[in-house]
């Protein structure tokens, strides 16, 4: 299951996020990860959770972030959740490229059992109708 906290920036998602973060670890009986550009929810999120860099991996770009998600859940079958902030400072702020990814990581979703939360910073309208095909707002 994809899922998208939608907002212009100030209007509380990465706070949302770092509670959903927490609260999965809580209930998790798997690993939590949050990916993020730079490392400022280092104090925010609970120890528990793998907190990634992704400039640390040099993600940039839809194509990567989905390589990047991809190899994560290859490589660990306990992940139960993957949480990224920022995504389109990590991905771009090509909404069609955006709603391409989502389709793409749609497919993921199939074949693995992980949720996934992204933060969008835009306004709802903004976005192509075609996101919601394979992503729910919350």
């Amino acid at each position: 299951m994809i899922s998208l906290i939608i907002g212009n920036k100030g209007s509380g998602k990465t706070k949302r996020l770092v509670d959903l973060v927490n609260k999965a670890v809580d209930a998790s009986k798997g690993n939590v990860v949050c990916i993020e550009k730079g490392l400022k929810l280092t104090y925010d999120l609970t120890h528990k959770a793998r907190l990634v860099d992704a400039d640390e991996y040099n993600v940039s770009g839809f194509d990567t972030l989905y390589g990047f998600i991809s190899g994560m859940c290859a490589g660990n079958y306990d992940l139960t959740e993957i949480f990224v902030d920022a995504t389109l400072r990590i991905g771009s702020r090509d909404y069609e490229e955006l709603a391409d990814f989502m389709e793409k990581l749609n497919d993921l979703c199939k074949k693995v059992k992980v949720e996934f939360v992204f933060t969008i910073s835009c306004d709802e309208s903004e976005l192509p109708a075609r996101i919601f095909d394979y992503a729910a707002k919350i």
